[in-house]
């Protein structure tokens, strides 16, 4: 049987590609072409790196220990502070690792992982934002029931129901894209393994993964982006309410950090991965590409969780814990 697919030239030729793929990898030209460019980069991305983890991680025990934080909102601001972590470990390290040696391959099975989970953190992200934003339509537009409402069992489904859509939504393009015919094109005009990269190393008609990859963007980004704009329609309205000014103030600076966090992470990926995307330069993606895993997730905790006095007040009581024994 094997041999008589192999007498078959259409075949054979498919089992050479995917064979070669996997055994040589793929390369990753980026911006090799400017070194000087690439150890700016690598400098920058690697101090930026080093702050996400650091600040991340600090949210994320910050809102373990202090009773405070043990809210529906620091619940949904702990998961994305953990998918940032997790968002960007799975591109920065090879980032860096591409940027700094003159080594640009990278295997068939790293590139695998790197696209599913590039993929799935963010569509999680999509979809945990549109949750956050119900969070905040509960605490201003039904604030009598909201404790009803957002009950611990509701937030551990919304989060669950954002890890299954990104997931799902990466182990149906991860596939398809990586099983496209290349015809041994095996040089990646970026410096990640991006679906609409390799889309465009395939030598056969891509309209169907095209249309497919676009239905998914407008049920895993747009439909959420509405929902968010849709959510803060109705949010407008109370807050507008509002007759204190400190109130309203509060309320403003509460809703505004969200909104700006959704500005910064679907501005660019929808940039990115909606048409033209796949038929546009890749120079032009490069740099946005480079821009929302690295600088959204730097921005969301700095916007969302650092100027918030909550933070601030468990930050100065682990700080005060640890100077208690020294101060006696």
């Amino acid at each position: 049987m094997l041999i008589k697919l192999l007498e078959k030239p259409d075949v054979a030729l498919e089992m050479a590609n995917v064979t070669d793929s996997s055994l040589a990898g793929f390369i990753l030209v980026g911006f090799s072409d400017q070194p000087r460019l690439e150890m700016v980069l690598f400098g920058v991305i690697l101090i930026i790196y080093l702050l996400i983890l650091n600040v991340n991680m600090t949210i994320i025990l910050l809102s373990s220990l202090d009773p405070r934080l043990h809210t529906p909102m620091y619940f949904f601001i702990t998961n994305l502070s953990f998918l940032d972590l997790c968002y960007i470990t799975s591109s920065i390290p090879q980032m860096l690792y591409y940027l700094w040696g003159a080594d640009k391959t990278i295997s068939y099975l790293s590139c695998t992982i790197q696209l599913y989970f590039v993929l799935a953190f963010g569509g999680v992200e999509c979809v945990l934002l549109a949750v956050m934003s119900y969070d905040r339509y509960a605490v201003f537009c039904q604030p009598l029931h909201y404790s009803v409402i957002m009950s611990p069992r509701l937030c551990g489904q919304l989060a669950s129901l954002a890890c299954l859509s990104g997931l799902g939504n990466s182990l149906v393009m991860s596939p398809q894209t990586l099983l496209l015919s290349r015809c041994g094109h095996r040089r990646v005009d970026h410096f990640l393994c991006e679906m609409p990269a390799l889309i465009s190393l395939a030598c056969v008609d891509t309209l169907l993964i095209e249309a497919v990859a676009f239905a998914l963007d407008i049920l895993i980004i747009l439909s959420q982006l509405m929902l968010i704009l849709a959510y803060y329609i109705f949010i407008a309205r109370p807050v507008l309410r509002i007759k204190s000014a400190v109130g309203r103030q509060k309320a403003f600076n509460t809703c505004g950090s969200h909104l700006t966090v959704v500005s910064l992470f679907y501005g660019t990926i929808i940039y990115v991965y909606l048409p033209p995307a796949y038929s546009a330069s890749q120079d032009q993606c490069n740099f946005p590409t480079l821009f929302y895993p690295i600088i959204t997730s730097c921005a969301n905790p700095l916007i969302y969780s650092l100027r918030n006095k909550d933070v601030k007040g468990a930050l100065k009581k682990v700080f005060g814990k640890e100077k208690e024994p020294g101060g006696a």
